[in-house]
């Protein structure tokens, strides 16, 4: 029997996520991660094989985190109309967190880089499109709410734009009004 293992592979990740917010992306090294974690690059290695597979694997938790944050909002709309559009407003109330910033505009800067990176992205896009067209009353309304929250979403995460607390609750407001609307 081998030995029991004793890396905490979140805690690899974490590494990870420290090494790019701090260094970017481009020059994420496995060295680097493992000096972080205070393990042996072969730890590294053995877990992700690669650079690529460690950025995917922080992408693949990132998009897994974000996806269960926003189950969670959507619990306490589940018996009223468009359940998961109004999760995601609701879970937009609070801002993207400052310190994860640096690592989402240097993981932004690998996925433009790299198609199969993107993979995961898309797929999840498409998974959520999906969900709210089939769990909203108004589709169309919901879907036209969901393209201006993750507008709202993405000039702020990226640092384009930041709107004012009072502003920015305002503009999530009408959003949620968008979920009912039929357009056309």
């Amino acid at each position: 029997m081998g030995r029991k293992r004793v890396i905490d592979q979140q805690q690899v990740l974490d590494a990870a996520q420290a090494v790019v917010a701090r260094d970017g992306a481009a020059r994420l090294t496995l060295d680097a991660v493992a000096a972080e974690a205070g393990i042996s690059k072969g730890a590294v290695v053995y877990d992700y094989g690669s650079k690529q597979g460690l950025i995917q694997a922080m992408v693949n938790r990132a998009v897994e985190a974000d996806n269960a944050f926003n189950r969670a909002a959507a619990e306490p709309f589940k018996d009223s109309g468009s359940p998961v559009i109004r999760g995601r407003i609701a879970a937009a109330a609070q801002p993207f967190p400052e310190a994860f910033r640096p690592v989402a505009h240097n993981i932004c800067v690998a996925l433009a880089e790299d198609a199969q990176l993107r993979k995961a992205i898309q797929a999840n896009q498409s998974a959520v499109i999906a969900d709210i067209a089939q769990t909203s009353s108004q589709p169309r309304g919901a879907l036209l709410a969901y393209l201006a929250l993750e507008g709202l979403k993405l000039l702020e995460t990226l640092d384009y734009h930041q709107w004012p607390d009072e502003e920015r609750s305002r503009i999530l407001q009408e959003i949620g009004w968008l979920v009912d609307q039929r357009p056309g």
